[in-house]
């Protein structure tokens, strides 16, 4: 099970830090990540970090955005800075496990005004 906080309203080039927290059978989590859906448009990967602390980037946020997770690895943390209007979307964290199980958090709402 995955639960994803910390989206909200904020200005273009403020900052949040979304959370996601994995409960459950953590213990065979391979890789966590971001995505991120905006109105009108397909869900596409935002950043994902693998059990070995791999880390990718989309190009839009390379530079801005920072992945994380700690040392448990069951929280895993998304650095947002210099937020844009394009950045305003529903953000969904997942996992994918050794067992090429895919699990969904239920999204949160990020809004950047201009």
């Amino acid at each position: 099970q995955l639960q994803a906080s910390g989206g909200g309203l904020v200005q273009a080039g403020g900052s949040l830090r979304l959370s996601c927290i994995a409960s459950g059978s953590t213990s065979s989590i391979n890789l966590m990540g971001w995505y991120r859906r905006a109105p009108g448009k397909q869900r596409e990967l935002v950043a994902h970090i693998t059990y070995g602390s791999n880390r990718y980037y989309a190009d839009s946020v390379k530079g801005r955005f920072a992945i994380s997770r700690d040392n448990t690895g069951n929280t895993m943390y998304l650095q947002m800075n210099s937020l844009k209007p394009d950045d305003t979307a529903v953000y969904y964290c997942n996992t994918v496990t050794i067992y090429s199980q895919v699990y969904w958090g239920q999204g949160t709402q990020v809004t950047v005004s201009s």
